[in-house]
């Protein structure tokens, strides 16, 4: 796969994952996730798995506490034929005002029916970011 495409892959993945956030589609999201997820870096937890990460979601969206998810910055970190891993500034407004923004390095994997699922991400601290140059965007 060309960088270019797995580029505009990964950045169709990130639109289809907001939007079937802010219109509360838990199905729908949770079919992007892969039931093999591991999600690290998170304050409090040592890592979340697939169905941690059902339960917060279905809370959310039931109580509606998403306002919106927006991503930016992308930058491919690499890319094969069944795998793409990136780096991506999320940005996640609550209905109650808060704002929680946060560079994650997540993976996408193609799996055996074919669909690409997200089967990691990872909350990078600043001096991750820095040492590995992912905060190109940031002068």
């Amino acid at each position: 796969m060309t960088e270019e495409h797995a580029q505009q892959v990964a950045e169709q993945w990130l639109t289809d994952a907001a939007e079937s956030a802010s219109q509360k589609d838990l199905e729908g999201h949770m079919g992007m996730i892969s039931k093999r997820v591991n999600v690290l870096g998170v304050p409090g937890f040592d890592s979340i798995d697939y169905d941690t990460w059902y339960k917060q979601c279905r809370h959310q969206f039931e109580n509606a506490m998403i306002k919106s998810i927006a991503y930016k910055g992308f930058n491919l970190v690499s890319a094969t034929e069944t795998q793409i891993m990136f780096t991506v500034l999320e940005r996640v407004v609550g209905t109650d005002g808060t704002l929680n923004e946060q560079l994650v390095e997540m993976s996408l994997e193609k799996e055996d029916d074919d669909v690409l699922r997200l089967v990691q991400e990872r909350v990078l601290i600043e001096n991750d970011a820095l040492r590995n140059h992912e905060l190109s965007a940031k002068s």
